[in-house]
Formats: C-alpha cells, structure tokens, sequence
C-alpha cells in the first residue's frame, strides 16, 4: 500500500497543503502590493527573540521561510518514518508516535538551515533603531497603496541599512503609486505607516 495515502500519513499531507496554502497566499500578497513574509516579520519585536524561538534564529531568518522549511522537514520526515515502517513491519507507525518523531527530528534540521540562511541570505531590516523614529524619512514604494489598501515600501534607516514597511496614503491623499518616492507623516502601528508624495524630490531620508 502507498504509504503517501495512508490514514497515518494524513499530518503530513496535512503539513504540505498548509505549505501550499502559504504559497498561494504569499502570491497573491505580492499581486497587492504587500507581502506576507515581511508581515510576518513585521510582528517579531524589533530584537530577534531569546530561548526557543532564538535558538530557531527566528529574527535572523525569514519568519516564512523558516515556517516552510518546518512544514517541509515535519512532511518528509514523517513519510519517510511510514515509508520505513511499511518496509520493516508491514505497517506504518500511529500517529501518536510518528507525529512527535517527525518533529523533534525537524526542529534541529530547520535550526541548522536557518543559521545558513541567516548568513547566507542576511535580512535588510535592522533593528538599530525603533519604527517610530521613521517619520519624515522618505520612503520608496514597492507596491500600489490606496486607503485602507496598505503596500510594501522600503526606508533607509540612516546607518546604511534598509527597513520594509507597511505604507498606506494619509487622510489628504488618495494613492501612492508604485516606485515613486513618499514622505512618512505618522506611524499608524507597528511597520504601518501614513505617507503623502514626497514635496521635494531632493529630500533625502
């Protein structure tokens, strides 16, 4: 019997449709303008995090694609278990033990891969300084913004790094278009910021 089509199998099917759903949603996040990953990492404090989630180097990786790598790692760890089991003994494993196997198995695989990433692929954010000491940088668009309709812009933070933010146009403006250059005027919350069009081309951040 297939072992991808088992009853026992189904947390780790379970595991690549949720994979695939992140996918879909990261996609269609970029078609407006936005992008899930950068939200995600939006919501982390402004220092990478201690204990477990340090150890994860969540902070230093992508949030996203530390989460995909887990999704990953816990689906083909977990098939492999049945695979092996089938072969062995003619039966997978139950669930209540191949479950916890799987992932205590891909939780050191996803943390070896995320110190690769975080130096291999080094994130552009810094946390040198706090969000709301942005306003009245400009900032670049990356995406169409219109009220309520936040998009993706990015911001030089002065020491030469750079921040992804959340822009929305403020109450007097109607839009910010795609790479044109804004003036944030107010933090709204977090990485979510109010912008008009910049007044003066040659205002520097």
């Amino acid at each position: 019997m297939n072992p991808f089509v088992l009853p026992a199998s189904l947390p780790f099917l379970a595991a690549l449709g949720v994979l695939l759903l992140l996918g879909l949603v990261e996609g269609l996040s970029l078609l407006f303008g936005a992008s899930a990953w950068h939200w995600l990492d939006g919501m982390i404090e402004h220092e990478p995090p201690d204990g477990f989630l340090g150890w994860m180097h969540v902070g230093r990786a992508p949030l996203l694609v530390l989460l995909a790598l887990l999704l990953t790692a816990f689906a083909l760890t977990g098939f492999a278990l049945n695979f092996i089991a089938m072969a062995s003994f003619g039966a997978p494993l139950p669930r209540l033990l191949s479950v916890p196997v799987a992932l205590l198995t891909s939780l050191p695989m996803v943390r070896a891969l995320g110190a690769r990433l975080a130096r291999w692929m080094p994130r552009e954010e810094t946390y040198a300084v706090t969000f709301d000491s942005l306003v009245g940088r400009v900032a670049h668009m990356l995406g169409h913004a219109r009220p309520a309709y936040p998009a993706q812009a990015k911001v030089a933070d002065g020491n030469g790094h750079t921040l992804y933010l959340m822009v929305e146009p403020d109450e007097t403006v109607d839009e910010l278009a795609i790479d044109s250059d804004v003036l944030l005027v107010r933090q709204i919350s977090g990485s979510r910021f109010a912008a008009i069009p910049n007044p003066r081309p040659d205002l520097l951040g």
